[in-house]
């Protein structure tokens, strides 16, 4: 299989997962740990067979269209100082959940479409709250260790999700550009075009693209609907910038509300499959973003829906 970036480059579509996190926390027999949520679950039988369906019924549907796809590793709040607090202290959690996702693609065999695996990472505290950004040298020094040992793995990429400032992930790129191996940050967005913490999307990718020795292979936007996304671009000229191709992954939630209301929100807001996939593709025509999956409240459908129409769309020109 190719290197990603060299992958990438020949790609005009690829898949991501749907949610993970957010349907496994609605299983009943499924008990997430309190500081790594879900990264433990690989540590029994039963609910690794749970994370293992999910993983599965998501990697299936690239198989069924032919296309390839992406899976993340279920390590977004592995940090070191989780893991310490956590009752898997002195297990290698970073490492055991690649290997486990690793696992899962071989057995689909060297025959499959492409199976792409990203070590996964997130911001130190709350992803709504950008006042809980590290420094970019404390960030630095705090993510190095999960950086290092996702590196380690058999992963195809690393991948820090769902940052909300600018200052931790220019931090979190300086780590993961030490480890030798390639990488991809992925922000939220609010409709103007900055970050969560006011920072300007285009001066965010323009600064960690100048600074840091390894630049990203691209940048996501996660965590957001996709009108809020096109807001974004369009407001904070980012179309009009020559940034796009920079701009390489989508991964979406199917309720178009703010952070702020999110997080009120008692039950998980979703849309029609349907109506979701048409604003996927929609988005994937207007910005030629390659790399399209779902957020929070997708769900197999969702993903299986976006395949389809695209699936449909390439076969009839």
């Amino acid at each position: 299989m190719l290197p990603i970036e060299t992958f990438l480059k020949k790609s005009a579509f690829v898949l991501t997962e749907g949610s993970i996190y957010e349907r496994l926390r609605r299983v009943p027999a499924v008990e997430f740990d309190p500081y790594l949520a879900h990264a433990g679950l690989i540590y029994e039988a039963s609910t690794a067979d749970v994370l293992a369906k999910v993983h599965r019924d998501y990697l299936d549907i690239g198989q069924q269209y032919d296309l390839p796809m992406i899976a993340l590793t279920d390590t977004w709040r592995a940090s070191r100082e989780r893991i310490d607090h956590s009752r898997f202290r002195g297990r290698a959690v970073n490492q055991d959940n690649a290997r486990f996702l690793c696992a899962i693609r071989e057995a689909y065999g060297p025959q499959a479409a492409p199976l792409f695996i990203a070590g996964l990472m997130g911001c130190r505290g709350d992803a709504y709250r950008p006042e809980e950004a590290l420094s970019k040298d404390d960030a630095v020094a705090f993510h190095a260790y999960q950086a290092q040992a996702l590196a380690e793995t058999d992963v195809d990429f690393l991948m820090a999700v769902t940052l909300p400032a600018f200052s931790e992930a220019h931090g979190i790129a300086t780590a993961m550009a030490a480890t030798g191996r390639p990488y991809a940050l992925s922000f939220v967005l609010r409709r103007d075009g900055a970050l969560l913490d006011g920072a300007p999307f285009r001066h965010v990718i323009e600064e960690i693209d100048a600074t840091v020795t390894r630049p990203p292979v691209g940048y996501f936007v996660n965590c957001v609907h996709p009108t809020v996304l096109h807001a974004a671009l369009t407001a904070g000229e980012i179309e009009k910038s020559g940034l796009l191709d920079r701009l390489i992954g989508f991964q979406a939630n199917t309720s178009a509300r703010s952070p702020e209301e999110l997080v009120l929100l008692e039950e998980l807001e979703t849309e029609e499959p349907t109506t979701f996939a048409a604003s996927m593709l929609q988005i994937h025509q207007r910005f030629g973003i390659p790399i399209l999956g779902g957020c929070c409240g997708t769900d197999t459908r969702h993903i299986e829906r976006l395949a389809g129409f695209y699936a449909r769309g390439e076969r009839s020109r």
